[in-house]
């Protein structure tokens, strides 16, 4: 009998794996997988001033080709849970929809990679057609990304494991089953310029420097051209300043400090580093010596990746639009995944449910496309082990 992925999915939205708890989701994956054959390794991160996170690693077979299948069980918090149609951790089906925090972010996703996996394993004898098939999956996506896959894929390396491929679960899609494929994602970096004026009253501004001049000047200059064009595989790269603060509660004062915030999703064509002298170098430009400033950036590890077409995106979008009948735009839209880890590693790809209503109260996924989602994942292992 096929493996069920709507009861799959509902099993592991029961577990309340807010982030970074495990909440018994680690431990369904480890039963179910294990039942399968799976060798399954946990392994629980630490690192000072962040929570411990439980990490695992599933793997049968033990010759290449290896495909990772890769995604996390920690969810974002419910929210009011009297908001929801249903309580988000009931797993509930009504009218066809299954409602539940983490259906579509990624618990569906997972469920229907293992349930692609078992159904694969069983027509072959109980092991791969060839190669291997292994789950990397962290409880820290959701979080701040320190002890979950960064460490886990370093723990699999120091171990001697290499992944030829990998397809992470992430909801790519925007509004249709296999409308995107998201082969990349922009980078991001966040940090504040800061400019430093000399504080005094406003009625003898000769006996102050007032900072707002600077930075205001500053914010300009370096907005005033764009940081690129984009290419092929990313749009341009965008810089936005998020707030302006001087922290005053006087009118009669000039402040002696003030501060900007921004982020940069920036695309290939740049590096962290590259950015950080770029903004230095406009800055400079204006202030000729006479503005006091610094920039304080944040520690990011949001880097920028892109997995190029080729023969791997094209079997997984031929798997898509075999069982949809929709061509995929291959896309690096959106925000920050774990995929950014896992391609230094080797090539990735992320293809899951429609993201509509991740993260929203009524989280929520048809069951037909939890069907239709493992018969693209089945497409995707059949193929890629028959190639």
């Amino acid at each position: 009998m096929p493996a069920d992925p709507i009861a799959l999915t509902q099993d592991l939205v029961r577990c309340p794996s807010v982030t970074p708890l495990e909440g018994g989701a680690l431990s369904y994956l480890e039963k179910t997988l294990k039942a399968a054959g799976f060798t399954v390794h946990r392994m629980t991160f630490s690192e000072p001033g962040a929570e411990d996170v439980e990490n695992f690693y599933a793997r049968i077979g033990t010759t290449g080709p290896h495909l990772a299948l890769a995604g996390h069980t920690d969810v974002v918090p419910t929210g009011d849970e009297s908001a929801w149609t249903h309580p988000p951790f009931a797993s509930k089906i009504e009218n066809g929809i299954l409602y539940g925090r983490g259906t579509t972010d990624m618990k569906g996703g997972i469920a229907c990679m293992m349930a692609a996996a078992l159904d694969h394993l069983a027509a072959n004898g109980g092991k791969p057609k060839k190669g291997s098939i292994s789950f990397l999956i962290t409880g820290d996506e959701e979080g701040i990304a320190v002890n979950g896959t960064p460490k886990l894929l370093q723990w699999c390396a120091d171990r001697g494991e290499k992944f030829d491929h990998c397809l992470l679960g992430e909801p790519s899609n925007v509004t249709e089953l296999g409308d995107t494929i998201k082969i990349g994602r922009r980078g991001s970096l966040n940090g504040h310029l800061i400019v430093t004026g000399k504080q005094g009253h406003v009625a003898y501004p000769d006996r102050a420097i007032n900072p707002v001049r600077g930075i205001v000047r500053l914010i300009e200059a370096i907005q005033s051209e764009p940081l690129d064009a984009g290419n092929e595989n990313f749009p341009p790269s965008n810089l936005e300043f998020v707030s302006v603060d001087v922290g005053n509660k006087t009118v009669n004062l000039i402040p002696g400090e003030a501060r900007a915030q921004f982020n940069i999703r920036f695309n290939d064509m740049h590096t962290l580093d590259s950015l950080k002298a770029l903004l230095q170098q406009r800055a400079e430009k204006v202030s000729q010596g006479k503005i006091k400033f610094e920039f304080k950036f944040q520690p990011s590890n949001a880097g920028v990746f892109v997995t190029k077409p080729g023969p791997f995106t094209d079997m997984v979008s031929g798997a898509v639009e075999s069982v949809t009948g929709r061509k995929p735009t291959l896309s690096t839209t959106g925000g920050t995944s774990d995929a950014r880890f896992i391609t230094q590693y080797c090539p990735v790809v992320e293809f899951g449910l429609v993201g509509q209503t991740m993260h929203q109260v009524d989280e929520r996924v048809p069951v037909a496309e939890l069907t239709a989602l493992t018969a693209i994942y089945r497409k995707i292992i059949d193929t890629y082990f028959a190639s």
